[in-house]
């Protein structure tokens, strides 16, 4: 065992002790008055109600689809023995982290309304290191279980045989498959969840009733608040656990490939994405404790604290890629290097690009907001337009990093023989954007943190500098959530490609389980383990004059519009059950629009329950059958067709969705801070209306998408035997 692997299991056990001492240090500040422990006391229960019924309905999911892996593995032997175990590890420890993250943001956002009232900085600095636990918890379990599985599978295979370490990697990527799984129903259900709360709440309450946001008199707004939690904290975690855990394990996957015949450069290969991950954990903590503001700070001030933070684990990250690699003994260490690094940068540029375009600190969301002058209408059509020019510069960085990683690893020798170490590069890349994730996530997990806060602060009544200040935290919090949302999108891009690659290492696989021999390129037959990608591409004859790959590409973008309209109507017809509770209430509860009777909270923390609980099931599951039939029908051409449409297509549709919602959202905030005539006015009623349309565009929609894109490559990778050995076509 290569000492240098201690690093990873260590790493994990500083990032959960970190996780725990916020959690402790969060959990000792005072939560405020009577009122404000009661408001979070619902929120609270609400969020753990849903999380639990979740969970028993993912759980059946998962035992169902174990049960099969096992029937796989154990009956029909295409499937390696391992599998169903590790499929059900990667849910679990997801489901562990976004229960964590979630249970700690319902105990943080009383206690930071309380704080903000007497520091500024101490407000940050609870909310964010709340949102820390987050971050760091789902590095730390992410690492301790991919440690976990290397230490077992490496004593059970021969670590010294090329092939085995082969088949432990990609044996390992399997669990991504658990992780991917629990991320889409947590993702779905939860983005159903809160919009349909939200939408109800705004609808009704600001719309109709004129009522203040997280009115007390507004019988969904505990509703809405639960739902910051269950989308934003557990989906969000649950969604960049995935992407964390999928970019290693494909590196480490492409590793044992792309050096085949060479055990030690495998095992370096194999470590270098686990021990980058695990020097950008201790980073990441560095990065967290450098986050500190002053009071009376702007927007743009608290901005600068969590840049300052970032930025330092992603400098610091870069200088270490270099050692790291260096250490390992690869000959082109500082090309492997710039790897990672054209990742990190695509990372910063996407994450500014997000800002700018979504933050009402900027010109587009202030134009857009300019819009309500007249009507409606217009800050829709505006907010689409928006999010469609805001996709330029994210598919150009992300097209520019695929490039420059690929050709850093190559010496910029774009040639057949060298696709297995570019598609390495690649995917490092991949591993170096999301290596700072401890605090990127922290930055994102703070947004609901800090929008429960204010929504605690209006519920209990309390002075109004304190629902000021909360205010600009939480305008800070839907920047920052969107920028995680686009970061989110584009580490998802790189890991999606990363694993069509680690599919095709998989279809060799399955070819020599089944004793069948590859054609090489000089047309003499060789063993299915030591074919190279464009061996597989010509046996499965992979062009776009092939009627299979073309079909393929036309059904994965279908995909993505297919399941972001699924979703998105799944929001707007749990949201008119809400819209009708709401209205209900109003007119048979007497009294509560002039706060003498209390509204019935839990009938609206009940619709949302079981409207998101129903509505996710059918969605999750056509993403997990989609690869599957199309495999069976179209072979593994039309797989890697589907796989490649649904990147292409998805990539830029969740870009879209995300922008577009977070700035109809920063536009709402903007007016409500006093400009184009304030809260109340005409068009503060316009940008709602464009907010309400958002609201499944950024929260539902959107962030679901790039989990679709991974999972669908999980299950290609999963059931790769399957199709190689029963496809018609």
């Amino acid at each position: 065992m290569n000492p240098l692997f201690y690093l990873v299991p260590a790493a994990s056990i500083i990032a959960l002790f970190f996780a725990w001492l916020f959690y402790r240090q969060m959990l000792k500040e005072d939560e405020g008055t009577p009122t404000m422990k009661e408001i979070a006391r619902y929120v609270r229960e609400g969020a753990m109600t849903y999380l639990k019924q979740q969970y028993k309905v993912v759980g059946i999911v998962f035992i169902v689809l174990a049960a099969i892996f096992a029937v796989m593995a154990y009956v029909f032997k295409i499937q390696n023995p391992w599998m169903p175990f590790a499929f059900l590890t990667g849910g679990f420890f997801s489901a562990l982290a976004g229960y964590i993250g979630m249970r700690t943001a319902t105990f943080a956002s009383a206690r930071t309304a309380n704080a903000v009232g007497k520091s500024f900085n101490k407000g940050l600095k609870i909310a964010f290191r709340s949102g820390a636990v987050m971050g760091l918890t789902v590095v730390g379990l992410g690492l301790l279980d991919i440690s976990l599985w290397w230490f077992i599978l490496q004593s059970v295979y021969d670590p010294t045989n090329t092939q085995n370490l082969v088949v432990i990697t990609t044996t390992m990527l399997t669990f991504g498959m658990g992780a991917s799984t629990q991320a889409l129903f947590a993702r779905v259900g939860g983005g159903i969840y809160t919009k349909c709360a939200d939408v109800g709440a705004d609808i009704v309450g600001k719309v109709e009733a004129d009522i203040p946001e997280d009115d007390p008199r507004n019988p969904a707004t505990i509703a809405d608040n639960v739902g910051d939690n269950v989308g934003d904290v557990a989906g969000m975690g649950a969604d960049l656990y995935e992407s964390y855990c999928g970019s290693i394990l494909a590196t480490m996957a492409l590793g044992a490939s792309a050096f085949f015949g060479d055990t030690a450069m495998q095992i370096k290969a194999i470590l270098a994405p686990m021990v980058i991950a695990a020097i950008g954990i201790v980073l990441s903590v560095l990065g967290i404790y450098a986050v500190r503001t002053k009071d009376g700070a702007s927007l743009k001030d608290l901005l600068g604290s969590l840049s300052r933070g970032t930025n330092l684990s992603a400098v610091l990250i870069a200088v270490f890629t270099f050692i790291i690699f260096k250490v390992l003994g690869f000959e082109n260490w500082w090309q492997i290097s710039l790897s990672v690094i054209s990742g990190l940068l695509a990372g910063v540029i996407i994450g500014k690009v997000t800002e700018y375009y979504t933050s009402h600190s900027y010109k587009p969301t202030r134009k857009l907001a300019e819009a309500s002058q007249t009507g409606p209408a217009t800050v829709i059509i505006d907010g689409i337009g928006l999010g469609m020019i805001s996709t330029a510069i994210p598919v150009i960085t992300v097209c520019a990093a695929i490039v420059l990683s690929f050709g850093f690893a190559t010496d910029f020798h774009f040639t057949a023989e060298h696709i297995s170490t570019g598609l390495y590069g690649i995917s490092i890349a991949a591993v170096g954007m999301l290596s700072t994730l401890g605090i990127t996530l922290a930055t994102d997990a703070y947004g609901p943190i800090a929008d429960n806060a204010g929504g605690n602060a209006q519920m209990s009544e309390l002075d109004p500098i304190i629902r000021e200040r909360t205010d600009i935290l939480d305008a800070l919090g839907n920047t920052t959530a969107a920028t995680g949302k686009g970061f989110a999108i584009g580490s998802a891009a790189l890991t999606a490609l990363a694993l069509l690659a680690s599919f095709i290492e998989e279809i060799k696989i399955a070819l020599h389980s089944m004793g069948q021999q590859v054609a090489s390129a000089g047309g003499q037959l060789i063993e299915a383990t030591k074919a190279s990608i464009p061996d597989i591409i010509r046996l499965y004859n992979v062009n776009l004059m092939n009627p299979a790959v073309i079909c393929g590409i036309f059904i994965g973008a279908m995909m993505a519009f297919l399941f972001c309209g699924l979703t998105m109507n799944a929001v707007g017809r749990a949201a008119e059950k809400m819209v009708l509770e709401v209205r209900r209430q109003f007119r048979e509860i007497k009294g509560i629009l002039e706060g003498k009777a209390r509204p019935d909270y839990n009938q609206c923390i009940m619709i949302a329950t079981q409207g998101a609980q129903r509505e996710m099931i059918f969605p999750a599951l056509l993403a997990i059958i989609s690869p599957v039939l199309t495999g069976l029908l179209l072979g593994p051409a039309g797989v890697i067709g589907l796989l490649t449409g649904a990147l292409g297509a998805g990539f830029v549709l969740a870009i879209f969705l995300a922008n577009s919602g977070g700035a109809w959202d920063n536009a709402k905030k903007y007016i409500e801070d006093g400009h184009l005539g304030g809260k109340g006015s005409e068009n503060h009623k316009a940008t709602i209306v464009g907010d309400t349309v958002g609201d499944p565009f950024k929260d539902s929609s959107g962030p679901s998408i790039n989990i679709l894109i991974k999972l669908m490559s999980m299950v290609a990778i999963v059931m790769a035997g399957l199709i190689v050995g029963a496809h018609l076509l």
